[in-house]
């Protein structure tokens, strides 16, 4: 491990069961894992709405980012992940809230599933903090 290495936990009880942070900076790169749309209490948010789903994982990888030393302006490339692609148009809607002025590289893609079937997306995001 790098002495740089400053890994971001949210709290998620996922986190320490499989191994991984919400993000890991390593000098001037930021990874966020793919973020669901989970709720401080653990529920998920927003049952059945792409976009309220998208918002709260955005709003995760948001704080995990200005955790590790980035903000949005940092974001290079996002993936969205969605179990039903004609559905992009919300999570667009909700990226597009946060992203329309920054314009990082984006990749859209139908998964079959997530882990919790009540997941109907969830966000990648690189940054790198210049």
């Amino acid at each position: 491990m790098t002495r740089d290495r400053q890994m971001v936990s949210s709290g998620s009880p996922l986190e320490p069961q499989i191994g991984f942070s919400r993000a890991v900076r390593s000098g001037e790169y930021v990874a966020v894992a793919g973020t669901a749309p989970i709720g401080d209490d653990g529920a998920t948010v927003g049952t059945g709405d792409v976009y309220a789903q998208t918002v709260r994982c955005l709003d995760i990888a948001e704080r995990a980012l200005k955790e590790a030393g980035a903000e949005l302006g940092h974001v290079v490339r996002t993936r969205v992940m969605l179990t039903d692609i004609e559905q992009w148009t919300e999570a667009a809607r909700a990226h597009g809230e946060r992203f329309a002025s920054i314009r990082p590289a984006c990749t859209f893609v139908e998964v079959s599933r997530f882990i919790d079937p009540a997941w109907l997306v969830e966000v990648e995001i690189d940054a790198v903090v210049d």
